[in-house]
């Protein structure tokens, strides 16, 4: 069959239309029952149920995975990129307290790969059905001569609500209150392009590699899918801050922060008042070997390693301290919790100690 003149340019429309044919079904596990409309419109359609709020507030995030693309280019390995994404989206609303409902995509690419293209949107599908989030949308453009062949780029924007009265802004965190640390898997989607650097170039490592004191081959622990803590929180938020406390403001949990780009120092004085400072205590959690070979390694100061990446910790929660333990037993059942550090007086920065 003769190819038409923009398919002999590099955009095969055909072809994209033959492959998001498939859409219907992968978006299935996804549905929720506001979502109007079919896939493929103009533009996606969700009815909010106003009822069930008394003000409601619309929370947003956009985001992407960074040079973690890399390392799937390199491996081949193309199924959890589109968890990573919906995750972190999801993570980054969550610190509001927000519940997520829907979820768009972008995906750039210079020649359309239905195996890869399916391998994401499946990746997405299943993300957003773990966090009961509809995928209502998003936008594939095919770009020749833009990326470099077999390479692509994604984003995502999220969009979530929050009854006001329940928004989680971090103003009732005050001295003595206590700081909960939740495990990562790892890198999460952060830090690749130093650690690429470090691992790569500076240690001459392989992706086939194995990281010391792990199973794992380095490409293997670069991969691990991002965590998503977002319906545990929702769960958490249930359970320990009443409508009634919320409204006061006398709340179990003060505070949250997701620690991804910027890490500990520049992503938990976004929830502090102005007056108050985070201490960190170093070893009260357990540190993953990727971080620890990346720290003996690469030569990266202390602060900045605690800057750049996770170290180990992807959410915070800051709590009273009369709850802490009880609080702490309920993320300890769904995810490895820690307690690392409290508040006290001071000017809105973290200290590591």
């Amino acid at each position: 069959m003769k190819q038409n003149a923009y398919a002999r340019a590099g955009v095969d429309i055909i072809l994209g239309n033959r492959v998001k044919g498939t859409l219907p079904q992968l978006l299935q596990a996804t549905h929720r029952p506001e979502v109007l409309g079919k896939v493929g419109g103009f533009g996606g359609l969700f009815a909010l149920d106003v009822r069930k709020y008394r003000e409601p507030v619309l929370v947003s995030s956009v985001d992407g995975v960074g040079t973690k693309l890399k390392i799937a280019f390199a491996m081949d390995r193309h199924d959890s990129i589109g968890q990573d994404l919906v995750n972190h989206c999801v993570n980054d609303i969550a610190v509001l307290g927000a519940e997520p409902l829907f979820f768009l995509d972008y995906i750039g690419t210079g020649k359309l790969e239905p195996r890869i293209f399916t391998a994401i949107i499946k990746g997405f599908a299943k993300a957003c059905a773990q966090n009961r989030c509809a995928l209502i949308g998003g936008e594939t453009a095919q770009m020749p001569g833009f990326y470099k062949r077999g390479e692509y780029d994604v984003s995502g924007t999220i969009i979530g609500v929050v009854e006001r009265s329940r928004m989680m802004d971090g103003t009732a965190i005050q001295p003595g209150d206590v700081v909960l640390g939740l495990a990562s898997s790892g890198l999460h989607t952060n830090g690749y392009s130093l650690a690429r650097k470090i691992l790569f170039e500076e240690m001459r490592l392989k992706l086939s590699s194995k990281l010391p004191g792990s199973g794992n081959t380095i490409g293997d622990e670069l991969l691990k899918v991002h965590v998503s803590y977002g319906p545990m929180i929702q769960e958490a938020l249930k359970n320990f801050n009443s409508t009634k406390a919320a409204r006061a403001r006398r709340l179990a949990i003060k505070g949250l922060a997701h620690i991804t780009g910027g890490g500990f120092i520049d992503n938990i004085p976004r929830v502090l008042p102005k007056k108050c400072d985070v201490i960190l205590r170093k070893g009260t959690w357990e540190v993953p070997p990727i971080f620890q070979l990346i720290a003996r390694r690469g030569k990266v100061p202390e602060r900045e390693l605690y800057q750049v990446f996770n170290m180990g910790i992807g959410m915070t929660v800051i709590v009273t301290p009369e709850r802490a333990a009880e609080i702490s037993k309920f993320f300890k059942s769904r995810v490895p919790t820690s307690i690392i550090g409290e508040v006290v007086k001071g000017r809105g920065k973290v200290r590591l100690i």
